[in-house]
């Protein structure tokens, strides 16, 4: 026997559902073993024996469902831009064929000739517009499964038949049946049309996060030959061993050891750390990091594949992956209420037909059953919310990218933040300065805005902000990474950098700054000394300022129940300092984003989480959590990566997301149940179950009003959302 394994890029798929019935149909072939269909990453995964069957009939099977398959990622994603884009336009025709029914039924501008123009309108609405529903409702039906395309169909098709059979054959309809339900039908299609446009767009995004992240390692590498000449080559090409030369300004190629040189490597894409850290001979460095200043011969470590930059790639690819917990309750209970409703209207049919002889009777009952259970309230009952929903938020900074978090935000028990960027501004600020004299001051400021280092550009908005003039021409200026900046002020030689730049250059450091210094380093702080014609003059105090609104935030959480977390990349007692002020009790110091995404991964195992990050190093643990919240100030990576966007950067809103959130859920729980009220009273009416008895039969006009006035409660209901203080 020999197995192979097919990976295919599937089309057209438009909710999960559809990726389950790709796995059903595809398992019933004789030789296929395994199958792994992902409607998130429209990726499919078979494993087969190919005695038994081969890759083109599986393709072929996938193919007779109603999908595509792509032959690479590329095309997939060219066929989904398409299918966006048709979506777009279709829902726009659809919204305005549903303005002009509902305005021709209720204005008749054209007397008797309007019913024919509506007639048009609604037939473009139902099945050019409405097309969809029907392709996925047959290719449902064909699977024994019941979803919402099912029910769309079902119930449209019930009110647009009805119609065109009271405005051909009118006179054969006693009179108070004799009315159309047009508007009803385009009005559920185009609302419908409205969620699944949102849901899409919401999925093409996502998948621009791996691009993102691909593009940020280098393409080529400076290799040095065994001749001591240097050649440009493709990173793919790198070998274990090779030396690869990286100069000012460039990102590095690969993960390996530093076999020559010295550099300031701003590490922030995968620990957060805001400050570049300064690596020298014997120490590792990572590709995607970049060289601030410095010269560094790099020995390749790991081959192009195997970098820590491709694992965050793939773990970023593994949770897009994951079938995503819709939950949405009329998916769920629809697949009951759509079978039933067709058993009732049957048995209504034929009861009738038996017990009268009155196939009219029994025919329009029965219809009247199809009417009252038009999904019209149903259909409008959670996308409605959804859009107020997410314009609410957006009015308050809150961009909802993916509208299905709304659903479990409400039971997050986890609210997991970074720390640098998120929690604090991730700017570095002198917090407290020995220098007080405004000439020493001046002099300092001037050396130091020659350097675009950020010690150096807080140092200079110190002075600035004491309110000190920057007049001096600066000579003989240099940078020494890792160790300081020194140049000539105004005839003055001035040099500021760590003590012991200082103390190389033969300035002797007062025991005063030592311990002022030594006292900052137990506060989880830095500090720097300044020298001004070989004497010192002080120090500059260097933290990382926290944002005003994180304990308010922190506080609020608590008082919810819901435990915050610490996890950082950043020194442990800086950590732990940012989270006493906080408090913050649950602290996770020194982790790399994988560790980050693991620890994530072991709190999903008791509750929901809510992660909230800024960071490239954040992108996997965003994807993975419950709920991703990436702040606007982030990098691009994070903001695809994250659900939810902050775009004032507000921590404050990540409580309003909460309030919004629950508001939301209870507002469509309230509609689901107004949606369904009528049907519940209104199946039993319209079947006759009291008409031997009372002679009460709800007519086909009190079925399509009762629809009405269930649509008109869920969307003045959702308009409710608008009022609310978040």
């Amino acid at each position: 026997m020999a197995t192979k394994t097919l990976h295919v890029n599937i089309s057209g798929m438009t909710c999960v559902n559809c990726s389950n019935a790709v796995e059903k149909v595809t398992k019933k072939l004789p030789g296929v073993e395994n199958v792994q269909v992902s409607f998130a990453s429209s990726e499919g995964e078979f494993v087969y024996d190919t005695d038994k069957v081969s890759s083109e009939q599986i393709i072929n099977k996938i193919k007779k469902l109603g999908y595509g398959v792509m032959k690479d990622t590329a095309a997939l994603e060219a066929q989904k831009v398409k299918e966006l884009t048709t979506l777009k336009y279709t829902l726009w025709l659809a919204m305005a064929l549903s303005a002009g029914v509902m305005g021709l039924e209720k204005f008749m501008p054209f007397g008797a000739h309007n019913v024919w123009t509506v007639w048009v309108l609604a037939s473009i609405a139902q099945f050019y517009a409405g097309a969809r529903f029907y392709t996925h409702a047959y290719g449902a039906l064909k699977n024994g499964s019941y979803d919402m395309n099912v029910l769309i169909a079902l119930g449209t098709s019930a009110a647009y038949f009805y119609s065109v059979s009271v405005m051909l054959f009118g006179d054969a309809f006693p009179e108070s049946m004799r009315f159309v339900y047009f508007d009803g039908a385009v009005m559920i299609i185009a609302f419908v049309l409205l969620g699944k446009y949102l849901e899409e767009r919401s999925k093409a995004k996502a998948t621009n996060t791996l691009k993102h992240l691909m593009d940020l390692s280098p393409k080529q590498a400076r290799v040095l030959g065994e001749d001591a000449t240097e050649s440009m080559v493709g990173v793919e090409a790198l070998r274990v061993g090779d030396v690869v030369i990286v100069k000012s300004g460039e990102a590095i190629p690969c993960d390996g050891k530093i076999i020559e040189g010295s550099a300031e490597i701003d590490t922030s894409m995968l620990t957060g750390e805001s400050l570049p850290v300064h690596k020298k001979e014997g120490e590792d460095v990572v590709a995607g990091t970049i060289s601030k200043a410095g010269y560094i011969k790099v020995r390749v470590g790991k081959p192009a594949h195997a970098t820590m930059l491709a694992s965050i790639v793939s773990l970023l690819s593994e949770a897009q992956n994951q079938k995503m917990p819709i939950g949405r309750f009329a998916d769920k209970v629809s697949n009951i209420f759509v079978p039933t409703v067709m058993l009732i209207s049957l048995v209504t049919l034929l009861g009738w037909w038996f017990f009268t002889g009155n196939v009219l009777f029994a025919f329009l009952a029965s219809v009247s059953v199809l009417i009252i259970s038009c999904p019209c309230a149903l259909g409008l009952a959670t996308p409605i919310a959804i859009v107020s929903a997410v314009g609410k938020g957006a009015k308050h900074g809150i961009l909802i990218k993916n509208p299905e978090v709304l659903e479990i935000l409400k039971s997050v028990k986890y609210a997991v933040f970074d720390k640098t960027g998120t929690l604090t501004k991730g700017e570095i600020a002198v917090s407290h300065s020995s220098v007080n004299d405004d000439a020493l001051l001046g002099l300092i400021g001037c050396v130091e805005a020659r350097s675009e280092h950020p010690i150096s550009k807080a140092v200079v908005a110190h002075v600035q902000r004491l309110g000190v003039t920057l007049s001096h021409e600066v000579d003989a200026f240099e940078v020494l990474a890792g160790l300081g900046v020194q140049g000539k002020a105004g005839g003055h030689a001035v040099a500021v950098g760590s003590e012991a730049f200082l103390e190389s250059l033969g300035v002797e450091v007062s025991k005063a700054t030592k311990m002022l210094m030594q006292e900052a380093q137990r506060g989880a702080k830095g500090a720097i000394v300044a020298a001004v014609n070989g004497v010192e003059v002080g120090c500059f105090v260097l933290e990382d300022t926290l944002k005003e609104e994180a304990k308010e935030v922190i506080a609020y959480l608590k008082h919810q129940g819901i435990t915050p977390v610490m996890l950082t990349g950043d020194h442990e007692a800086t950590a732990k300092s940012v989270a006493e002020k906080l408090g913050i009790d649950l602290v996770y110091a020194e982790v790399l984003p994988h560790q980050k995404h693991a620890q994530i991964e072991a709190f999903q195992k008791e509750a929901k989480v809510l992660f909230v990050g800024d960071g490239i190093n954040d992108s996997p643990s965003l994807k993975q959590a419950d709920i991703g919240i990436a702040l606007n100030s982030g990098s691009d990576i994070a903001k695809d990566a994250g659900d939810i966007v902050l775009v004032g950067n507000d921590l404050r809103m990540v409580k309003g997301a909460l309030v919004l959130s629950r508001q939301t859920m209870r507002v469509i729980k309230q509609n689901l149940f107004w949606a369904f009220i009528y049907n519940i009273l209104g199946i039993p009416l319209a079947a006759g179950l009291f008409y031997p008895w009372t002679g009460w039969l709800l007519t086909p006009m009190y079925a399509g009003m009762a629809m009405s006035v269930s649509s008109v409660t869920v969307v003045l209901n959702a308009l409710r959302l608008k009022l609310l203080k978040i």
